[in-house]
């Protein structure tokens, strides 16, 4: 389950195209934040990918992406023209394919280094959509098939593109959209595949004037129950619009860590979804595990991304493609080790959830003020050198409070387990190999 928002600059106070996303995956499914440099088509003239090879190219685009640790695709990501891209996991009412192909995640990271518009994106997915297919497990633990969604934006344009099986249909972005694990395109979609056109004139689906409603028709409904993707796509498109035209990174920041205005929310007691995402027992295996936010101006584009699970619990910390990223430890497994940036988050995070409105009091404060100023001191660098500088610096004393916050709470697990959210979070801690301390 996730969530994809993005603003066009007609709708942000500076005049920037804005993105969000929460990639939300299994607990233990650590993300591996990394940026990848062009490159040169390799030697075999292949590329291997998550589950298959296909034809490499000639010279790639430099990106930043967030990966699930195990895969070579990407939930969420930017490249080096400031092309963006979020996925969803979509649920139609035909099963998704099993047979290994192309994941979601996959072509999002082909789009990324193949492409230097959002136009282009979408035409170099839609492509190697129908060449190649979409399918396979894309779950950790559990196994979990599914078509995919996507929002694709640049500095000026945006775009959900929504697929099934090797069918798709693109509509392009007005002002603000979001998009959830629910099929939102209706009958004004701005293309779809010819095979998708065809398909829906055979079932009788298509008006006179030859639309047709997408969602309508593809959508299932008893997944859609589950994961309450339109609810939440809904809440997200909402809470955009209440931004107006004065929409900012903050502002996307804040949408990411909803949980969805209910008085006295907490994870052990929800029994819904919201867009800030929190697992529990039984289905509730998802939760946002890694956050990400774009400002794509006309002279400097900035990546906020948490590196962590809990957007709630998280700081989002500055990226600049062109500039070093601040080391942040060995790249994360399913297995614990603390000297990963998102390993070490969790003793945070999962320390919060043993008394989440202690711990949320605890830090939302500090958190806000913290990434007011560290948007502040990005702003004051006038140069590449004190640029650099300023985002070492941001991590560096984002690093420091969360070490503080740490000290502050109770470890979690510990004590006696007697609820199942508290069971639930103690196998899984176990399977990942988390002291008890």
């Amino acid at each position: 389950m996730c969530d994809t928002l993005v603003a066009l600059p007609r709708s942000t106070a500076r005049g920037a195209t804005l993105f969000a996303k929460n990639s939300d995956r299994e607990r233990n499914e650590a993300q591996v934040l990394e940026i990848h440099g062009r490159r040169g088509r390799d030697p075999s003239g292949q590329l291997k990918l998550t589950y298959i090879s296909i034809p490499d190219v000639e010279a790639t685009h430099a990106c930043l992406i967030s990966r699930p640790f195990w895969m070579w695709g990407a939930e969420m990501g930017a490249n080096e023209h400031g092309v963006v891209i979020g996925n969803e996991a979509l649920h139609a009412r035909t099963p998704a394919q099993r047979r290994r192909a192309l994941t979601g995640m996959d072509l999002l990271r082909l789009g990324l280094e193949r492409a230097a518009t959002a136009a282009q994106a979408v035409e170099v997915i839609v492509d190697l959509l129908e060449r190649y297919g979409q399918g396979g497990d894309c779950g950790h633990l559990g196994r979990f098939y599914y078509n995919n969604g996507f929002i694709i934006a640049d500095g000026a344009e945006a775009y959900v593109l929504e697929t099934a099986g090797r069918w798709w249909a693109v509509q392009k972005v007005a002002g603000v959209r979001a998009l959830s694990n629910a099929y939102s395109i209706g009958t004004d979609a701005d293309r779809v595949s010819p095979a998708f056109a065809e398909h829906a004139r055979a079932q009788g689906w298509t008006g006179a004037d030859g639309r047709f409603d997408v969602a309508a028709n593809l959508i299932d409904e008893v997944r859609d129950r589950a994961s309450f993707g339109r609810g939440r796509c809904a809440r997200g498109q909402g809470l955009l619009e209440q931004g107006g035209d004065q929409l900012t990174p903050a502002a996307m920041m804040a949408i990411l860590r909803d949980h969805g205005g209910a008085e006295g929310w907490s994870p052990a007691e929800t029994v819904g979804r919201t867009i800030c995402m929190h697992a529990a027992e039984g289905p509730r295996r998802s939760q946002s595990v890694a956050s990400m936010v774009s400002e794509i101006g006309p002279n400097r584009t900035v990546h906020w991304v948490t590196g962590s699970s809990g957007p709630c619990t998280s700081l989002f910390k500055p990226i600049v493609l062109g500039l070093p990223m601040p080391d942040h430890g060995p790249a994360p497994t399913d297995q614990f080790d603390e000297a990963s940036l998102w390993w070490g988050h969790e003793r945070l995070h999962r320390a919060m959830l043993k008394d989440f409105h202690a711990g949320h009091a605890l830090i939302a404060a500090e958190r806000d003020g913290l990434e007011q100023a560290f948007a502040a001191r990005v702003d004051a660098a006038k140069d590449h050198a004190a640029l650099s500088a300023a985002i070492t610096l941001c991590w560096r004393e984002a690093e420091a409070a969360e070490a503080r916050w740490r000290g502050a709470l109770p470890a979690f697990p510990g004590g006696v387990n007697r609820t199942g959210y508290e069971r639930s979070w103690a196998r899984l801690n176990q399977v990942a190999g988390i002291p008890r301390t």
